[in-house]
C-alpha cells in the first residue's frame, strides 16, 4: 500500500453485501486485489481488525498457507493499523520483518491486529499478529517511512508504456 503515488490515492471502499458486508476495501493496489482481497474495518472498541478468506490460490504445495501470502497480509495489516499516524501522507514499507508460528488452511478466516508502538516525523514502527480462531500464525514488526506526495513514475504516466 505505497501511499506515495498521487494519481492512485488509497481510499477504501464499503462493502455492503455478503460475508464482507460492513467491511472496507482499498481498490486502488492491484497486488493487494490479486493476492487477496484483503479487508478491514475497525471493530467495537476501536482497534483496527485485517481479514481474508483463506483460499486454494493461497496455499503452498503442502496445502497450508504459503508464507509469502502471510508476509503480504503482514503488509497490507500494518499500514490499516497505522493509518491515523500516516494521515494525509504517502508510505512505504521500509522494514518488515515476521516469525511463523503456525500454518492455515484453506477455509480459515486469516486475521491481523496490531498497534503503533511510535509514531515520529517520519517514521511510523507498527507491531501486530496474524491468527486463526484465536490461533497465532504470525508475529510481525515494521517500519513505514512516510513520504512525500510525488507524481508517478509508472511507464503508462510517462508515454513510455
Amino acid at each position: 500500500m505505497d501511499g506515495g503515488d498521487a494519481q492512485a490515492p488509497w481510499v477504501p471502499q464499503e462493502i455492503t453485501e455478503g460475508e464482507w458486508a460492513g467491511w472496507r476495501i482499498w481498490s486502488s493496489d492491484p497486488f493487494e486485489l490479486l493476492s487477496g482481497p484483503f479487508y478491514a474495518r475497525r471493530n467495537e472498541d476501536g482497534r483496527m481488525v485485517c481479514a481474508f478468506r483463506a483460499e486454494k490460490k493461497h496455499m503452498n504445495g503442502g496445502g497450508f498457507m504459503h508464507g509469502g501470502c502471510l508476509m503480504t497480509f503482514a503488509d497490507y495489516a500494518l499500514f490499516c493499523i497505522a493509518d491515523e499516524a500516516l494521515k494525509d501522507t504517502g508510505s512505504v514499507t521500509a522494514s518488515l520483518n515476521g516469525e511463523f508460528i503456525d500454518g492455515a488452511v484453506e477455509g480459515e478466516l486469516i486475521e491481523a491486529t496490531g498497534e503503533v508502538v511510535r509514531a515520529g516525523g517520519s517514521l511510523v514502527f507498527i507491531r501486530g499478529m496474524v491468527s486463526t480462531a484465536g490461533r497465532p500464525l504470525l508475529n510481525f514488526s515494521a517500519i513505514v517511512k512516510k513520504v512525500r506526495w510525488r507524481p508517478s513514475i509508472s511507464p503508462t504516466a510517462t508515454g513510455e508504456a
